[in-house]
């Protein structure tokens, strides 16, 4: 089975469309870590695609607040004001079905997916640190995580922690080889809102029976996302900051 692994969408259908144009014929099944509302302007279309199409989902934190009572006074004002346009966007059944993800760690075979950290979805894993903290808490040598909106990871070994460096900017592509010994928290990168510094939007591919997963950037419609995000009356940061990655 060869998975196509996305996270943090963030209601961009312009990146998330260029991700899927990109990726077809690559892989059998998808897979979404989170957040695929918030920030963007598409909350319905991306929502309406991935409950169509995704094999499994789980929650990510921008899904848990904007279809919820849950206070806003954790986010920053930019964020809390483009989750509040996003509640009232949201179809009834498109936020239902949001309300109901499962929230990681959700197993799929023989690796885990989270949208934070294992034990907490608003957590970043930034830091080797940051890991380390986590690290009695994997339950299995493969765990893809988002929520940094930044493409890499991390490999485990000997209970010594190693970065997993982003692709270029100057690359489409970049293989990652499994060492047999170590574990690996895996991030496809954000397909909406990338925020390491590359405004491509990003994603994974990952084939169980093969010891290695694919990393890939995409460009995309920037300009049209933007619009959207303008015309929706959002924050002009929200589309100010796709073009520049951060």
């Amino acid at each position: 089975m060869r998975y196509l692994i996305l996270s943090d969408i963030h209601a961009n259908w312009e990146a998330l469309d260029a991700v899927l144009d990109d990726a077809t014929g690559r892989y059998e099944a998808i897979l979404c870590l989170g957040d695929l509302v918030g920030y963007g302007a598409d909350p319905n279309r991306v929502t309406d695609w991935i409950r169509a199409n995704a094999k499994v989902t789980i929650r990510g934190n921008h899904d848990r607040v904007c279809t919820s009572a849950e206070s806003l006074e954790a986010f920053n004002p930019i964020a809390a004001q483009a989750a509040s346009w996003t509640q009232n966007a949201l179809t009834p059944e498109n936020r239902e079905w949001l309300r109901t993800l499962p929230r990681g760690p959700l197993p799929e075979n023989g690796f885990d997916l989270v949208h934070g950290a294992p034990l907490d979805e608003d957590r970043y894993l930034v830091g080797l640190d940051d890991v380390l903290a986590e690290m009695d808490y994997l339950s299995t040598r493969l765990t893809f995580f988002g929520h940094t909106h930044v493409q890499g990871g991390f490999e485990i070994k000997r209970r010594q922690v190693r970065r997993v460096p982003k692709i270029s900017v100057t690359s489409e592509e970049g293989v990652l080889e499994f060492d047999a010994d170590a574990l690996y928290l895996i991030n496809p990168g954000s397909v909406g809102q990338p925020r390491d510094r590359d405004h491509r939007a990003a994603y994974a591919l990952y084939d169980p029976a093969e010891r290695w997963v694919t990393y890939r950037r995409v460009e995309y419609d920037i300009a049209e996302a933007q619009r959207k995000i303008r015309d929706a009356k959002l924050p002009d940061l929200l589309a100010d900051r796709l073009a520049r990655g951060f």
